[in-house]
């Protein structure tokens, strides 16, 4: 006879080979995050998802067309430095929220099917991606306990949060990200209470672990924050083609064609063409320290039997950290502050409607950690709208001293695609140098866009 857990309830686990699997009405995946102590991954090899079905203890199980798999676990095949298995549901549909379907149930069975244990994940709305029930050591022996954490910033969240695809370089643990959900000793009281879902009222600045970073001149005291918009979910991200990284690797530089470069000038804002690159030294030579990238775009208005009318186009902006190929952090609505402090977004626009900047990213790059080499600013689509139903996007450089304008590239609309990497920053020796992009690809929020972005981080 199984057991009915709650929220935060945990138990033993007797049996050493068990199944984790999940009843749901929506199409959805099932995955396992192995996590150690810290509640990071060692490596990518610690994620099981459906291109990566087997890991080390844990295998991903096929199940009927319909169906989600289910994880097969043999605990004492766990490595011991591995302290808790995290079984995760991910909606199939990136647009779509649990709230809209009767409550997933995560059931763990011994090797022979019999139940011993049940839990019904009671109170979830906006979120697309939750950690279900979470496998863990206590002392020697292992314990199973009810999670039901959702993750509103479904993939770009997750991956931030438990170290897939992070630069593992001694640089990049100098700050280690604060994760959004910590185990807490077992006990009572276990979990904390949770935030209330996402709503259209604006909820405070999520507060970073050191701060925002000082003495950095024109820095604006911190924001009021913004009204998300429902989570989006696509985790796990497509997987790359046969012999491709993550992300895929760049193009070969033979395929690509040499950018020309110009110069900021202190007279008027460089106007870039695609592919064009200034160095971000101010004329005379001094480096720039601290820039704010604005990114702004128009809806198309249409003519219809009622009048004009504009289309509700949700864009979103966010900037990618990378080292090297490694993805480092994003910045973006869900997480407005990269953890190391170095930038931060000032919050999300949900129309585009109003003139000027519609969201503003905020860049100091005398705290960009060393191993950090590239920034990748790109615009996403929320609700999947092309930019052939964008006009005037553009992308503008300002020095953050003084406000002044260096330098702007803008695109005309009419391209099929739903993501558009809009310029990047990146390190050449001891300089900074920014190049317009302005290359489109499909991707509706940041977890889908960064696995594609591989190919924009050739110099």
């Amino acid at each position: 006879m199984s057991a009915t857990l709650a929220k935060g309830q945990n138990g033993p686990l007797a049996a050493n080979d068990v199944v984790i699997s999940v009843q749901l009405t929506a199409p959805a995946d099932l995955s396992a995050l192995l996590v150690t102590e810290s509640g990071k991954v060692r490596s990518d090899a610690d994620f099981v998802f459906f291109n990566q079905p087997n890991g080390p203890g844990v295998n991903l199980q096929p199940a009927p067309a319909g169906q989600p798999a289910s994880l097969a676990v043999s605990l004492n095949a766990v490595p011991a430095d591995i302290a808790q298995i995290r079984a995760v549901i991910t909606l199939d549909d990136a647009t779509s929220n649990f709230g809209r379907f009767p409550a997933p149930t995560a059931i763990v069975s011994d090797s022979a099917g019999n139940q011993l244990y049940e839990y019904r994940i009671d109170g979830l709305n906006t979120e697309s991606i939750v950690i279900a029930l979470e496998l863990y050591r206590r002392q020697s022996e292992w314990k199973v306990r009810a999670v039901g954490q959702g993750y509103a910033g479904g993939f770009a969240a997750l991956v931030t949060d438990h170290g897939v695809t992070v630069d593992e370089s001694p640089a990049a643990t100098q700050v280690p990200p604060p994760p959004a959900y910590q185990p807490a000793q077992p006990g009572p009281g276990y979990p904390p209470p949770q935030p209330a879902p996402p709503t259209q009222q604006q909820p405070q600045y999520p507060p970073t672990q050191q701060g925002y970073p000082q003495g950095a001149p024109g820095y604006p005291p911190p924001g009021q924050g913004y009204p998300p918009p429902p989570a989006p979910g696509g985790y796990p991200p497509p997987a790359p083609g046969p012999g491709q990284g993550y992300p895929p690797p760049a193009q070969p530089a033979a395929q690509q064609q040499p950018p020309s470069e110009i110069s900021l000038s202190k007279d008027r804002p460089v106007s870039l063409v695609k592919g064009q690159r200034v160095t971000l030294r101010k004329e005379g030579g001094t480096a720039l320290t601290f820039v704010k990238m604005g990114l702004g775009w128009d809806p198309v208005r249409s003519r219809g039997m009622f009048g004009n009318r504009t289309v509700d186009i949700d864009l979103d902006a966010s900037v990618v950290m990378f080292a090297d190929m490694n993805v480092v952090d994003v910045a973006y609505y869900g997480q407005l502050t990269s953890k190391d402090g170095s930038i931060r977004h000032q919050g999300d626009n949900l129309t585009g409607e109003g003139e000027g900047d519609d969201e503003v990213i905020l860049v100091d790059l005398t705290r960009i950690p060393a191993h950090v080499s590239t920034l990748v600013f790109i615009v996403t689509s929320y609700k999947g709208h092309t930019f052939e139903q964008v006009q005037n996007a553009f992308c503008r450089l300002v020095d953050g001293a003084n406000n002044g304008e260096l330098a702007r590239y803008t695109m005309a609309g009419g391209m099929p695609f739903t993501a558009m990497a809009m310029a990047k920053v990146f390190r050449v020796g001891g300089d900074w140098k920014l190049q317009a992009l302005g290359e489109g690809f499909q991707a509706k929020h940041p977890g889908e866009a960064v696995p594609q972005l591989g190919r924009f981080l050739g110099n």
